[in-house]
């Protein structure tokens, strides 16, 4: 499992490792039951605070990512269909929504945002 860091970014270290390990996950990378490394094992490979890896393991467990057996460690959980369907489209609407703003901010006509669009998606 490959998590990389920025420190230039405002986005905190525990949202960067959250956000890299359900892209993982969503992207088959790491699939249902794969054992995680330890929350001291990623504090010291990262070197961070364990702290920090609890928080985004815990967020992670929370959203129904990873499960957390405890005296065993934290295990990617089996995925729900309508939640990584419901995963996936947020993050569509995030991006479209960074277009919309993008076109409007360059007076760009929502046709053309369409248009473009639909040729996107015809490939």
């Amino acid at each position: 499992m490959q998590i990389y860091l920025s420190n230039s970014g405002q986005e905190p270290i525990y949202a960067q490792i959250t956000r890299q390990i359900k892209q993982q996950i969503l992207s088959g990378q790491l699939q249902a039951g794969d054992a995680l490394p330890s929350i001291r094992l990623l504090a010291k490979e990262l070197r961070i605070s364990v702290i920090t890896t609890k928080r985004a393991y815990e967020d992670l467990e929370n959203a129904g990512f990873i499960v957390t057996q405890p005296g065993r460690g934290s295990f990617v959980a089996a995925q729900n269909p309508a939640l990584l369907r419901e995963t996936h489209l947020k993050e569509v609407e995030d991006h479209l929504q960074r277009a919309v703003d993008a076109a409007r901010q360059g007076g760009i006509r929502y046709e053309e945002v369409c248009e473009t669009l639909r040729l996107l998606w015809e490939g």
